[in-house]
């Protein structure tokens, strides 16, 4: 098969990036190193803006009917601050685990035409002699190596991607070392429609409720090395995080975890640029940012269309597309960076969230301006992404 678009990553991103691209009537290949399904750390929450983009793409009836509705946000902090708020009349959200999600997104895909292909484990990019182009990769399977050519390249494969870090363009960033812990529970008390955040001066507690009683827990927390993180227990720090909380305890008083842990970090990525002439950036491949407003999806799905928006540009007019990209990126996603910034910055240092915490126990109208934003309410009223 002649390949005009490589997509590497069948997640999220890379699932609507071979979507849109099919749809164009581009022959698109999809591979991934993954057999699907497949489970993934995940808050397992899809905002309110993500699913417009799944609403205007028509591929949300299989995620709303497999999916929980979300209406809301509760968020408590230290000293016993605790704030609830609704969307608006008609706004919801969805929380169901990113294995079904991502199947569901990528049988979107290959119904529209792309060709998908997993059990590829991806080696390096193939550059052209001059180092001017990326012309395909090299990929692994069943013991071989042997070379995928394409006129575009879209790399959407993960946080660690193998294609943006191999041609530095992505680095961990310096600060902040956060890692991400999670697994599922059943028996939790009080779950109800709304996904929850407890912010502590150490990190954070993420508690997502599930269909069939079961709640998606995530504990994410600063730590100093990757030593120290691998040093961590990792099969019991979800237990004892929730037990010695003094809001979660009770409620988590019968409830037994059903899952091993997950572990991931460390979480923060820096990418300088959207890709290199014939390769573009989509997903967390494109920079992956701290998990805390629950808004990964949305650069997700928005950033595969992007990156394909890109690749038709490209493949149009032969031109490398990765500047323009970056151009886009910035001007969809740049006020939403800048939030998540002030808010891991507020997270990170005890004594402002104490002040915020002591704030918010009075006037809780910000609180929830900041669960509208964060769970991009506008968009849906906007019916765009």
């Amino acid at each position: 098969m002649t390949i005009d678009v490589l997509v590497v990553g069948a997640g999220p991103a890379g699932s609507i990036a071979a979507l849109v691209l099919a749809r164009a009537g581009v022959r698109v290949r999809l591979i991934d190193r993954a057999r699907f399904p497949r489970d993934k750390l995940c808050g397992d929450t899809v905002n309110p803006g993500s699913l417009a983009i799944l609403d205007r793409l028509g591929i949300s009836d299989p995620v709303r009917r497999r999916a929980m509705a979300i209406s809301g946000m509760d968020i408590t902090g230290p000293g016993g601050a605790r704030v609830s708020a609704r969307y608006p009349a008609g706004v919801r959200g969805a929380s169901l685990t990113r294995r079904d999600l991502d199947m569901m997104l990528l049988e979107a895909a290959i119904a529209s035409g792309a060709v998908f292909d997993s059990g590829l484990i991806v080696r390096a990019p193939l550059i052209t002699t001059d180092a001017g182009r990326i012309i395909g990769v090299r990929v692994a399977a069943s013991g071989e190596d042997r070379n995928l050519h394409a006129r575009v390249v879209i790399a959407a494969d993960g946080r660690h991607s193998r294609l943006a870090f191999g041609m530095g363009l992505a680095a961990y960033a310096p600060r902040p070392k956060r890692w991400a812990f999670g697994a599922y529970f059943a028996g939790v008390r009080g779950l109800t429609t709304h996904g929850e955040m407890h912010l502590r001066p150490d990190g954070y507690i993420g508690v997502a409720p599930l269909p069939g009683d079961v709640a998606n827990v995530c504990v994410v927390r600063e730590l100093k090395s990757t030593f120290r993180a691998q040093r961590v227990r990792t099969e019991h720090i979800l237990d004892v995080t929730v037990r010695e909380d003094a809001v979660l305890r009770d409620r988590f008083s019968r409830a037994h975890q059903v899952s091993a842990v997950a572990s991931l970090g460390p979480l923060a990525v820096d990418c300088g640029a959207a890709g290199y002439p014939g390769l573009l950036l989509a997903g967390d491949a494109a920079g992956f940012v701290d998990p805390m407003t629950g808004d990964g999806l949305r650069f997700a799905l928005r950033g595969g269309e992007l990156a394909a928006e890109a690749a038709l540009r490209e493949l149009a007019t032969g031109v490398g597309a990765c500047a323009s990209l970056r151009q886009a990126r910035d001007k969809e996603f740049g006020s939403k960076w800048r939030l998540n910034r002030a808010l891991r910055a507020l997270a990170g240092s005890p004594q402002s969230l104490a002040v915020a915490a002591s704030v918010a126990r009075r006037w809780q109208a910000p609180v929830r301006t900041l669960v509208h934003l964060a769970g991009d309410v506008s968009l849906v009223h906007r019916g765009t992404s």
